[in-house]
């Protein structure tokens, strides 16, 4: 990338079994004026709730569950309620959609079409995904590549289940693999701005 994109960065973050773990080692670290980032964690629905609460207290953003027509502003961290809707970024980009679909790679809500969403904003929209069974999120993730993002994955070895990470490395979408404790550094160098190329992948090497 040879410049900023236009209207910042749209950060959308992918988790199943392991994930709750792997959140909180992340969304913690992440400044208070960070992109807006919508999360997507298989979780039974009653608890989705109840999850956004809890890592609120530990981050420097607004961190609540997401609803349909929510703006999306700098320090904004959106969980995907549990139920019957997916989540997704509106062609604007600058609101939340919860849009009704049957389940897409066995879920709903389903990394996938998060990851869609933000694919459509090309080179805005940075995916991350992390720990989890199945292969929810890599088409998602593979296609935020295609479209000139950015692509983050959990690195096997800190990974609960390398499952859903290991189908988007089979695809070729993984830009970094990385344990989540190195992830905010990555998206914080991304927010600040485009790296020449390599660089981001050098700096997170040492």
């Amino acid at each position: 990338m040879n410049a900023r994109p236009e209207g910042g960065l749209l950060v959308c973050i992918g988790a199943s079994t392991g994930g709750i773990a792997a959140l909180e080692a992340i969304l913690p670290l992440l400044p208070r004026d960070a992109p807006p980032t919508l999360v997507v964690q298989h979780i039974p629905g009653r608890f989705a709730g109840g999850l956004a609460t809890r890592l609120a207290r530990h981050c420097a953003g607004s961190v609540r569950e997401a609803k349909d027509g929510m703006e999306l502003k700098p320090g904004s961290i959106l969980f995907a309620p549990g139920g019957d809707r997916h989540l997704a970024i509106d062609p604007s980009g600058r609101r939340c959609r919860l849009v009704e679909g049957p389940p897409c790679a066995g879920h709903r809500p389903s990394v996938d079409v998060l990851f869609q969403s933000a694919a459509r904003h090309g080179r805005r929209a940075v995916g991350v995904l992390l720990t989890g069974m199945g292969r929810d999120g890599a088409a998602g993730l593979a296609a935020i590549r295609a479209a000139g993002g950015r692509t983050i994955a959990q690195s096997e070895e800190s990974c609960t289940v390398y499952g859903m990470p290991r189908a988007a490395m089979d695809l070729g979408a993984v830009e970094l693999s990385l344990p989540p404790v190195r992830i905010p550094a990555a998206l914080r160098a991304l927010a600040a701005g485009p790296p020449r190329e390599g660089q981001l992948r050098r700096g997170e090497a040492e």
